[in-house]
């Protein structure tokens, strides 16, 4: 068993069931993401569009690409046909370009609106007032080809335990919030990467996105 089949199997055995595991692959070379895949795993994350649609189109083809890192409009047209989920929508204009390309093929898009919830500005998403007027019905009625599954958040980069947990609480308390009139398909809440994913998994966290636990370092 190699290396990362290894780890692989050990992270999952911690994850709870109601937990579904993302392997963020972005900057793994496909032999890399194929151990992962004949151990099992099926749902990968990447965070560039073009490298997206090169792995996507040599490797096999039951594996769920998710989009998981900042998305510009004019590269949509890059994944559109590949992909799964998209967990970085951070404004209406990216909506209205994976509405207009998802008509083109007749796909439906699942996608996670992006929460600002750390203290760094430089991390994208949406503030929570804002967030509460993007999600209401009437609106999202304007986008047919998307199925808005969710909120995704990142939490600040620091070793406060406590900040932490305090922005992932914070985040589950406004997915509650969204999802009692969103409906069943309202499910999703991706919160927690291999420093923080214990945290974020106490707090509430339905999905996880790992790399380095994997992986290993880059």
């Amino acid at each position: 068993m190699s290396e990362i089949s290894t780890a692989l199997k050990e992270f999952q055995k911690t994850l709870p069931a109601h937990v579904t595991l993302v392997a963020v692959s972005k900057t793994k070379p496909m032999s890399l993401i194929q151990e992962a895949y004949d151990a099992g795993q099926r749902i990968f994350g990447e965070n560039r569009p073009q490298e997206l649609a090169e792995k996507a189109a040599s490797m096999p083809e039951d594996i769920q690409w998710h989009m998981i890192g900042h998305l510009q409009s004019n590269k949509v047209k890059y994944i559109i046909h590949e992909v799964a989920m998209i967990h970085s929508i951070d404004s209406l204009g990216l909506l209205d370009e994976i509405e207009k390309r998802a008509k083109k093929i007749d796909r439906k898009i699942d996608v996670l609106l992006q929460v600002h919830i750390a203290k760094e500005e430089q991390k994208h998403g949406f503030d929570e007032e804002d967030l509460h007027m993007i999600s209401s019905k009437k609106l999202l009625e304007r986008y047919p080809h998307i199925v808005v599954r969710g909120l995704m958040g990142m939490a600040t980069f620091t070793e406060d335990e406590k900040q932490i947990r305090t922005e992932f609480k914070s985040l589950k308390n406004t997915f509650d919030s969204l999802k009692n009139d969103r409906g069943e398909n309202f499910d999703t809440l991706s919160m927690g990467m291999s420093g923080d994913h214990k945290i974020a998994i106490e707090e509430g966290s339905t999905m996880v996105r790992i790399g380095s636990s994997i992986f290993g370092n880059r």
